[in-house]
């Protein structure tokens, strides 16, 4: 299989700030392996390169969420050049657990105290 860009795959979600997004998401295969790219705004957001198409998108993912992305979908909507439209379905990828801020201030320090989460 030749270098270059063999899949897209469109990616909506929400953003650090909570704002929506929809953006293609290049998957190209560069030397044996794969690497997943988006460019957002003045970010470009880059995968590793792993072994599979599937790992470099899910590395992605991975990498958006990390930095406060949530809400994250995508779907194939380019196979080389030829294009799917809405033919393949959406993946959801669920958001990793946040814990939440601790409380601060006496009644954070009582919780604290009490073992109260």
């Amino acid at each position: 299989m030749a270098d270059g860009v063999v899949e897209k795959h469109q990616l909506a979600g929400l953003d650090e700030r909570a704002r929506g997004f929809n953006r293609l998401v290049e998957l190209e295969r560069r030397e044996g392996s794969y690497r997943a790219s988006l460019r957002y705004e003045t970010a470009i957001v880059v995968s590793e390169d792993v072994e599979t198409k599937a790992a470099a998108l899910h590395e992605l993912i991975g990498r958006l969420q990390a930095n406060g992305y949530t809400q994250l979908r995508s779907r194939r909507s380019f196979n080389g050049a030829h294009y799917l439209g809405s033919q393949e379905p959406w993946i959801e990828y669920p958001d990793p657990e946040r814990k939440p801020p601790p409380s601060s201030g006496l009644f954070g320090w009582v919780r604290r105290w009490l073992g109260i989460p």
